[in-house]
């Protein structure tokens, strides 16, 4: 047996005897579940988590993900809900912390009529380019002589 082929048997006996590496991505649950007072309470919770996204996940609202800071957010809302907080007031509140990216639905502003209102100038942009560009081509059709008569 050569040198390289022992060395690469030994790591191979090495892999096998060694444990499995922890995983390092664990899903972090609440420690302490939430307790309601009524399902009026329960139900403007769920309602106000799922109007707010998840600063750290991609598109999911903060009902929806299983990210540590998600979890912490969901707590910090219902800590401010218990507090006596409006649903506006609470938004409001993340807002100033982790900015309009948490809101699925931002307020009209200075900095988000685009996102409102471009899919509608973008439409409208396109339906007049197809009206010019139909103007025009049938403007080219009306320009040949329709005339039966002529030989070719």
């Amino acid at each position: 047996m050569t040198r390289t082929a022992l060395l690469a048997f030994l790591a191979c006996l090495l892999l096998a005897v060694l444990p499995p590496a922890p995983v390092i991505a664990q899903v972090v649950r609440d420690v302490a579940p939430l307790e309601f007072q009524d399902r009026a309470e329960e139900r403007r919770f769920h309602a106000l988590v799922s109007e707010l996204r998840c600063v750290m996940c991609q598109n999911q609202s903060l009902a929806d993900s299983d990210a540590a800071i998600a979890h912490d957010l969901r707590r910090e809302v219902f800590d401010l809900m218990r507090e006596g907080r409006s649903d506006a007031e609470i938004k409001t509140f993340l807002v100033e912390r982790y900015g309009e990216f948490v809101l699925y639905r931002p307020q009209l502003g200075g900095g988000t009529w685009l996102l409102w209102f471009g899919p509608g100038i973008v439409l409208l942009l396109g339906a007049a380019a197809l009206v010019h560009v139909v103007r025009k081509r049938a403007g080219v059709n009306r320009l040949t002589p329709d005339d039966d008569r002529q030989e070719w």
